[in-house]
């Protein structure tokens, strides 16, 4: 009964670990959840005070179906103030979450046998999708050692005839890892001499970074390329606003049009008042971003510290987001009290959560191992709990 194409695609990993700790908890068990990318703030009051009006002034309708113009132009003005991207509405669709936007796009684009890049570690999304549309996922495997980010030449190498897209995503879930206007610029010279290659950007932890990293997008570092560049965001992450369901991004009208097609067919408009929402987030002050980053910095300070000293483990320090991806490498071979040998990174996320009841996920799930993901977006206290549990995990293992 069931299509043959669900054959080749599996449920999100992240999700699954998420509903395990749920329902662990939910039995009475002491979980501690690090596998869920959500930020543990609230959506800012004057968002959610957007939302009641909007129900209030009866905007609880049918709209667009690839969303409401007010909302396109407050997409069309932030792109202009803070990424030096010029687009019109026309160049804007808005999605039911950034996942929708990457899904309708890869589905209005790829024949059977196109190849799409995609630097692992990734998303665990992006091969699934790209296999649900008949493409062919290219995946290059981007090392610690480059701070897990595609070089000029990994891409050069990477690009053959059939290449449709290159997907990028800065910075990085699950590494946290962001890419530099140089290596952009690097990356984009490539593509320059590549003409039928076009890139999907994920910028979702657009204003998620640290220290003295800045964000750069491919559209704002090569403008040449905009034609060819699909720049996608939304409002989840960084305006804790997982639940609302709004992505949005800019590109060729042509590519647009047709990803507004898709949408016809599937669900239509996003959900109204999310919209109207989505209008107050953009347009509105930032200042609640910079309180969020001080609270995420600390706690990235927190695990990172606290991994490195774990002995086996070696955790790189991220650039943005909200996550990072130590690498278990010195644990593969040790023996848990149980007399179970780690042979793989689900071996010892399997082991942290049934020995110590911290969920994470496996690195395998993102395209390279072996290292595994933590999410930080938890409370302080729920994190030092985890990190001396990881600690106490890994001590016993001989």
């Amino acid at each position: 009964m069931l299509a043959d194409r669900l054959s080749k695609i599996k449920p999100s990993p992240t999700i699954a670990v998420s509903n395990m700790a749920a329902e662990m908890k939910a039995a009475g068990q002491d979980v501690i959840g690090l596998g869920a990318g959500e930020p543990d703030f609230d959506t800012p009051e004057h968002i959610k005070a957007a939302a009641q009006q909007a129900m209030q002034d009866g905007k609880t309708k049918y709209t667009a179906v690839d969303g409401i113009a007010e909302l396109k132009q407050a997409v069309v003005d932030k792109f202009q103030r803070e990424n030096n991207i010029t687009c019109t509405r026309d160049m804007v669709t808005i999605g039911t979450g950034g996942k929708q936007v990457l899904y309708n796009a890869l589905m209005a684009t790829l024949n059977p046998g196109d190849e799409v890049i995609i630097p692992a570690p990734y998303w665990v999304s992006y091969p699934d999708m790209v296999l649900l549309a008949e493409g062919t996922p290219v995946t290059v495997s981007c090392t610690e050692a480059d701070e897990f980010k595609l070089t000029a030449a990994a891409l050069e190498a990477a690009i053959t005839p059939k290449t449709k897209w290159l997907m990028l995503n800065s910075p990085s879930n699950p590494t946290g890892s962001g890419y530099s206007f140089a290596e952009l610029e690097a990356l984009a010279e490539v593509l320059r001499r590549h003409t039928h290659v076009h890139v999907m950007v994920d910028d979702m932890y657009e204003h998620l970074v640290y220290d003295s990293f800045e964000f750069a997008t491919m559209a704002q570092v090569a403008p040449d390329l905009q034609p060819r560049i699909l720049t996608i965001n939304g409002v989840s992450k960084s305006f804790c606003m997982t639940g609302w369901r709004i992505g949005y991004a800019t590109g060729d009208k042509a590519l647009i049009k047709a990803i507004a097609k898709i949408q016809s067919q599937s669900t239509s408009n996003p959900n109204s008042i999310a919209q109207w929402a989505a209008v107050a987030a953009l347009n509105g002050p930032l200042d609640f971003m910079a309180d969020n980053l001080v609270h995420f910095a600390a706690r990235r300070q927190l695990v990172t510290s606290r991994l490195n000293q774990i002995e086996g483990i070696n955790c790189f320090i991220p650039h943005g987001a909200f996550y990072v991806y130590p690498s278990v490498a010195g644990l593969i071979g040790r023996k848990t009290p149980d007399g179970n040998i780690i042979e793989t990174d689900s071996d010892f996320v399997t082991y942290l959560l049934e020995s110590q009841g911290v969920a994470t996920v496996q690195g395998t799930a993102f395209g390279l191992a072996p290292h595994f993901r933590i999410s930080y977006a938890t409370s302080t206290e729920a994190l030092e709990d985890a990190m001396d549990r990881i600690t106490t995990a890994c001590n016993a293992l001989s």
